[in-house]
């Protein structure tokens, strides 16, 4: 693993893991914030649960897929987890458009473009292949080998060939 990814994997899922640690200990002081979105949540999805419970476990993603982030281990997968959680969350605790004294609106903007930021460093987690070739180059590269191999289409394509291969009688 290049150094860099050994350093910034580590560094980015780490407010990640804090941030879920606090949410799984400490869940009351983040339900109210957390209201804008479980509320939808819980309605629109017919839950039997308490706000509290959504907490916990947005918590546990976090703290899951930010140590799995941090060690490599399914690091893409572990970046989607992380982009499902920072939005929701970002939407319900920063919602600097609601503010109308000046300091907390300004304290609110800085957390929602910091959280924007990370959002940005998970979305290059997810697209990073570690400079292996993408599935999506690996699948045109096999179609277009296969596209020669089999001349479809063309004068006759499958069938020309197997009459030319054929013994004469």
């Amino acid at each position: 693993m290049a150094l860099s990814r050994l350093v910034a994997r580590p560094l980015l899922s780490s407010i990640f893991v804090v941030g879920g640690l606090d949410a799984l200990r400490h869940p009351g002081s983040k339900v109210k914030a957390a209201e804008p979105v479980t509320g939808p949540v819980i309605e629109r999805f017919g839950l039997q649960t308490d706000p509290e419970v959504l907490v916990r476990i947005n918590g546990a993603v976090q703290v899951g897929a930010g140590l799995l982030l941090a060690s490599g281990r399914f690091h893409r997968l572990a970046a989607l987890a992380l982009i499902g959680s920072i939005i929701p969350t970002t939407y319900a605790g920063h919602r600097f458009w609601e503010e109308t004294d000046d300091v907390p609106r300004a304290q609110q903007t800085v957390h929602f473009l910091k959280n924007a930021g990370l959002l940005g460093g998970l979305i290059l987690a997810v697209v990073d292949t570690e400079g292996r070739p993408s599935l999506g180059w690996r699948t045109r590269r096999r179609a277009h080998r296969l596209g020669d191999a089999l001349p479809v289409g063309q004068a006759g394509g499958l069938l020309a060939q197997v009459h030319r291969h054929r013994p004469a009688a």
